[in-house]
Protein backbone atom coordinates (compact mmCIF):
# COMPACT_ATOMS: atom_id res chain seq x y z
CA UNK A 1 0.00 0.00 0.00
CA UNK A 2 1.42 4.04 -0.61
CA UNK A 3 0.98 6.75 1.10
CA UNK A 4 -0.57 10.09 -0.94
CA UNK A 5 2.28 10.82 -2.42
CA UNK A 6 3.34 7.19 -3.73
CA UNK A 7 0.01 6.59 -5.19
CA UNK A 8 0.74 10.21 -7.25
CA UNK A 9 4.09 8.61 -8.50
CA UNK A 10 2.44 5.28 -9.13
CA UNK A 11 0.18 6.70 -11.46
CA UNK A 12 2.53 8.92 -12.96
CA UNK A 13 4.71 5.99 -13.95
CA UNK A 14 1.67 4.82 -15.14
CA UNK A 15 0.65 7.11 -18.08
CA UNK A 16 -0.57 10.10 -15.66
CA UNK A 17 0.79 13.45 -17.09
CA UNK A 18 1.63 15.03 -13.60
CA UNK A 19 2.28 13.04 -10.01
CA UNK A 20 -0.79 14.20 -7.72
CA UNK A 21 -2.07 13.67 -4.03
CA UNK A 22 -4.95 12.60 -3.49
CA UNK A 23 -5.69 15.67 -1.74
CA UNK A 24 -4.80 17.79 -5.00
CA UNK A 25 -7.29 15.19 -6.96
CA UNK A 26 -9.96 15.61 -4.39
CA UNK A 27 -9.45 18.90 -4.59
CA UNK A 28 -9.72 19.29 -7.90
CA UNK A 29 -13.16 16.83 -7.86
CA UNK A 30 -14.92 19.06 -5.72
CA UNK A 31 -13.97 22.28 -7.49
CA UNK A 32 -15.69 20.71 -10.71
CA UNK A 33 -18.70 19.82 -8.48
CA UNK A 34 -19.36 23.48 -7.53
CA UNK A 35 -18.63 24.72 -10.77
CA UNK A 36 -21.99 22.04 -11.85
CA UNK A 37 -23.71 23.13 -9.10
CA UNK A 38 -24.07 26.89 -10.28
CA UNK A 39 -23.80 26.45 -13.82
CA UNK A 40 -20.39 25.19 -15.52
CA UNK A 41 -18.81 28.02 -17.83
CA UNK A 42 -15.47 26.57 -19.12
CA UNK A 43 -15.60 24.94 -22.66
CA UNK A 44 -16.56 21.71 -23.24
CA UNK A 45 -13.19 20.76 -23.95
CA UNK A 46 -11.99 21.78 -20.90
CA UNK A 47 -14.53 19.99 -19.26
CA UNK A 48 -13.81 16.69 -20.98
CA UNK A 49 -10.61 16.80 -19.20
CA UNK A 50 -11.46 18.24 -16.07
CA UNK A 51 -13.38 14.73 -15.68
CA UNK A 52 -10.08 13.58 -15.34
CA UNK A 53 -9.67 14.26 -11.87
CA UNK A 54 -12.24 11.35 -11.38
CA UNK A 55 -10.80 9.04 -13.62
CA UNK A 56 -7.54 9.44 -11.30
CA UNK A 57 -9.52 9.13 -8.09
CA UNK A 58 -11.13 5.78 -9.58
CA UNK A 59 -8.01 4.00 -10.86
CA UNK A 60 -5.95 5.16 -7.35
CA UNK A 61 -8.18 3.61 -5.26
CA UNK A 62 -6.72 0.58 -4.98
CA UNK A 63 -3.13 1.89 -4.25
CA UNK A 64 -3.44 3.71 -0.92
CA UNK A 65 -2.75 2.64 2.52
CA UNK A 66 -6.17 1.72 4.16
CA UNK A 67 -6.17 4.94 6.23
CA UNK A 68 -5.93 7.00 3.15
CA UNK A 69 -8.84 5.22 2.02
CA UNK A 70 -10.78 5.55 5.20
CA UNK A 71 -9.81 9.48 5.29
CA UNK A 72 -10.92 10.01 1.88
CA UNK A 73 -13.68 7.85 0.99
CA UNK A 74 -16.43 10.10 2.26
CA UNK A 75 -15.26 12.95 1.00
CA UNK A 76 -15.60 11.57 -2.41
CA UNK A 77 -18.96 9.46 -2.22
CA UNK A 78 -20.36 12.98 -0.74
CA UNK A 79 -18.83 14.74 -4.12
CA UNK A 80 -20.20 11.86 -5.99
CA UNK A 81 -23.34 12.53 -4.47
CA UNK A 82 -23.64 15.91 -5.56
CA UNK A 83 -22.30 15.58 -9.12
CA UNK A 84 -25.31 12.81 -9.78
CA UNK A 85 -27.70 15.94 -8.38
CA UNK A 86 -26.31 18.50 -10.24
CA UNK A 87 -25.76 16.75 -13.60
CA UNK A 88 -27.88 15.16 -16.04
CA UNK A 89 -27.92 11.42 -17.03
CA UNK A 90 -28.26 11.29 -20.31
CA UNK A 91 -26.28 7.88 -21.04
CA UNK A 92 -23.17 10.01 -22.73
CA UNK A 93 -24.57 10.58 -25.79
CA UNK A 94 -24.30 14.27 -25.60
CA UNK A 95 -21.07 14.38 -24.30
CA UNK A 96 -19.84 11.84 -26.61
CA UNK A 97 -19.94 14.05 -29.63
CA UNK A 98 -16.88 16.04 -27.99
CA UNK A 99 -14.80 13.15 -26.49
CA UNK A 100 -14.92 9.19 -26.61
CA UNK A 101 -16.35 7.89 -24.12
CA UNK A 102 -14.67 5.42 -21.52
CA UNK A 103 -15.18 2.71 -19.65
CA UNK A 104 -19.01 2.20 -18.73
CA UNK A 105 -17.97 1.77 -15.02
CA UNK A 106 -16.70 5.66 -15.01
CA UNK A 107 -20.04 6.82 -14.68
CA UNK A 108 -19.27 10.08 -14.39
CA UNK A 109 -18.92 10.45 -18.44
CA UNK A 110 -22.25 9.77 -18.87
CA UNK A 111 -23.90 12.72 -17.31
CA UNK A 112 -23.45 16.47 -18.48
CA UNK A 113 -24.29 19.58 -16.42
CA UNK A 114 -28.22 19.92 -15.48
CA UNK A 115 -27.56 24.11 -15.94
CA UNK A 116 -26.44 24.33 -19.82
CA UNK A 117 -24.65 27.98 -19.40
CA UNK A 118 -22.14 29.58 -21.77
CA UNK A 119 -19.74 27.67 -24.00
CA UNK A 120 -20.27 24.06 -22.99
CA UNK A 121 -23.88 24.82 -22.54
CA UNK A 122 -24.57 25.82 -26.30
CA UNK A 123 -21.85 22.49 -27.82
CA UNK A 124 -23.88 20.17 -25.20
CA UNK A 125 -27.47 21.50 -26.30
CA UNK A 126 -26.10 21.38 -29.75
CA UNK A 127 -24.87 17.41 -29.31
CA UNK A 128 -29.03 16.93 -27.32
CA UNK A 129 -28.40 17.79 -24.27
CA UNK A 130 -31.66 18.76 -22.69
CA UNK A 131 -31.03 21.23 -19.06
CA UNK A 132 -31.84 24.30 -17.56
CA UNK A 133 -30.50 28.07 -19.12
CA UNK A 134 -29.90 30.52 -16.96
CA UNK A 135 -28.23 33.00 -19.54
CA UNK A 136 -31.95 32.94 -21.11
CA UNK A 137 -33.50 33.56 -18.01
Amino acid sequence: MATETEVGELLHQRGWRMSFTVTERVNAWAALVRDFERGYGNDIYEYTNDLYCRNWLHEAWLLPDEHIVQLWTPRIRSLDDRYRAAAVDDDGQALDQFHRLPNPDLWWWRRHPRILTGDPGLSLRSAGAIGTDPDRA
